[in-house]
């Protein structure tokens, strides 16, 4: 009989991962190193520091632009997420017909296409309401985040109803619950962790989205990563560092969160 293959056992496995992982964050390391740089230079180690971390803390577009990128990425989150789950269950609880593949693909597309043309699409339709309603506010913002962050929240969500155990549903039924009834007592509860699953990968997406928010946005509407990107094009200082580190740990925070109370959902 034929010994069962794990890719794990096979010579050199250990070392090739270990060096994927010291390749992915010893870049991510060293930025966090030289956050604590008491230097101007970004290359040169003077001493451990704080400094740039208070430069940063009392610098108020940075803080204006942190505020207004948790703004975005809360909203655009929220709708991808209620978005995602209306069309995870109109593509998951019916039967299959043509088109339905289709369907699919399409509410996926914006994975598959490059940001950029995305971007020059929402920047194209957006000049023309801007022209027809004078409104340039945060809103295009959002609804193109929200646009950009439904396949993220879609995937888990869906993944989340194809595992799901239909005889819950059907036993709804048979006594007698309406639709609404069985949605809200039987599947959301269950469906309960792929939405919060959903919600934070919108949201992270959102949260450190560059290409989509610098085509769209107006004046005075920098994020905080398009803040970060403009200060790179005029001047390096380990500020820009500082401002990363507290942006890597507070994703890292936000995922282990999600994480612990999907765990407890499940």
């Amino acid at each position: 009989m034929a010994e069962h293959f794990d890719v794990r056992r096979q010579t050199g496995f250990a070392t090739v991962a270990m060096l994927c992982f010291l390749l992915l964050y010893l870049p991510i390391g060293t930025l966090v190193v030289y956050a604590f740089n008491d230097n101007d230079s970004l290359a040169i180690w003077k001493g451990f520091s704080l400094r740039w971390f208070h430069v940063a803390w009392n610098n108020t577009l940075v803080i204006e632009s942190s505020i207004r990128s948790f703004q975005i990425a809360t909203v655009a989150a929220a709708l991808a997420a209620i978005s995602a789950t209306m069309a995870a269950i109109a593509t998951t609880r019916t039967k299959p017909y043509p088109g339905l593949t289709f369907k699919y693909a399409f509410i996926n597309q914006p994975l598959m296409v490059p940001e950029i043309v995305t971007a020059v699409a929402l920047l194209i339709v957006f000049s023309r309401i801007k022209i027809w309603t004078g409104y340039s506010g945060l809103g295009y913002l959002m609804a193109a985040h929200t646009a950009f962050c439904v396949p993220f929240a879609y995937l888990p969500i869906r993944a989340r109803l194809e595992s799901m155990d239909l005889s819950l549903e059907t036993a709804a039924s048979d006594l007698y619950a309406t639709g609404w009834q069985t949605f809200r007592y039987v599947t959301l509860p269950l469906l309960w962790p792929g939405i919060l699953a959903g919600l934070m990968l919108a949201f992270v997406v959102s949260l450190d989205d560059v290409v989509i928010t610098e085509f769209i946005k107006s004046g005075g509407q920098d994020t905080l990563p398009t803040y970060m990107l403009g200060e790179l094009r005029r001047t390096v200082t380990p500020e820009v560092n500082a401002i990363s580190t507290v942006f890597l740990a507070l994703s890292i925070g936000i995922v282990t969160a999600f994480f612990f109370i999907s765990r407890k959902r499940t």
